[in-house]
């Protein structure tokens, strides 16, 4: 839990950030009710700061405890739920759908705190500095799909009006903090169950390993890699981050319906 949370700001300790921990940890195969117990002491302090007015509202207000002996399972998201998600999703959330799907970041500390001067368009790549291991400092390619919906975003909420991403619109200087309501709306406007948008991430992965990436470099592009191993084969691993994203689109391309629509992403008025 420190490594997690040590660095952040009591503001920044959101219920979306909590899920995400939630999620990273059942991923390195952590037991529940290790994972509760970590909970209850981060609530303790959260508690303890409302009290203190150090905060508006504690997060754990909305934040379900796991439910113990029973794990789970990552939600992977088929083509068709993509689709219905990004039919219905504001301009940012779509945004921020695709850049996860497509690269593979963390939601909260490197989706969401990610900043323009950290794209690199010409080289069509994205630096990640704000991760929560020196494994995860990593280079991302962007995908064809996903530069052009940056590209887009980028002309209704540059640098000019904020450097974050997804900035916060009533303080622009911050990054936006929680996204749970807009995604548990997206959900059930598109009709599906809900589940963590941390599942994204997941599905990134299977996308890989499906279109035939190897586990080494799946791990890699989701910053989950030995920091050894990535300066040992650095020219190696630039190649097959290349190529994971070439095959990436390919997958893509085989299950696009031939009837989709263009964007109207553009022509909306309303960013949020």
């Amino acid at each position: 839990m420190k490594a997690a949370f040590a660095r952040a700001k009591l503001s920044d300790v959101s219920a979306e950030r909590i899920d995400e921990y939630k999620e990273a940890r059942l991923a390195e195969g952590v037991e529940p009710a290790t994972i509760n117990h970590d909970l209850r002491v981060l609530r303790r302090m959260m508690r303890l700061a409302e009290r203190k007015r150090l905060i508006p509202r504690n997060p754990f207000l909305e934040v379900d405890f796991l439910k113990q002996g029973n794990l789970r399972m990552p939600h992977i998201l088929t083509f068709e739920e993509e689709e219905k998600i990004l039919a219905v999703a504001p301009p940012f959330l779509r945004v921020l759908v695709i850049l996860i799907l497509e690269t593979g970041m963390r939601s909260h500390r490197e989706a969401l705190a990610l900043m323009w001067e950290a794209i690199n368009f010409a080289n069509d790549s994205i630096r990640v500095r704000e991760s929560k291991t020196r494994a995860g400092i990593r280079n991302v390619p962007l995908t064809a799909r996903c530069k052009t919906e940056l590209l887009r975003w980028r002309k209704m909420l540059g640098p000019e009006f904020s450097p974050f991403v997804f900035p916060n619109m009533r303080a622009p200087a911050r990054p936006r903090n929680d996204i749970r309501h807009g995604w548990a709306k997206a959900l059930q406007d598109a009709g599906l169950d809900y589940f963590w948008i941390y599942n994204l991430r997941h599905t990134f992965a299977s996308r890989l390993s499906a279109a035939g990436v190897s586990d080494l470099f799946v791990a890699q592009m989701i910053g989950h890699s030995s920091p050894g191993i990535l300066q040992r084969y650095a020219k190696a691993i630039d190649e097959y981050r290349r190529d994971a994203v070439r095959k990436l689109e390919e997958m893509r391309a085989e299950h696009a319906p031939s009837r989709h629509a263009p964007s109207t992403f553009i022509n909306s008025e309303n960013p949020l």
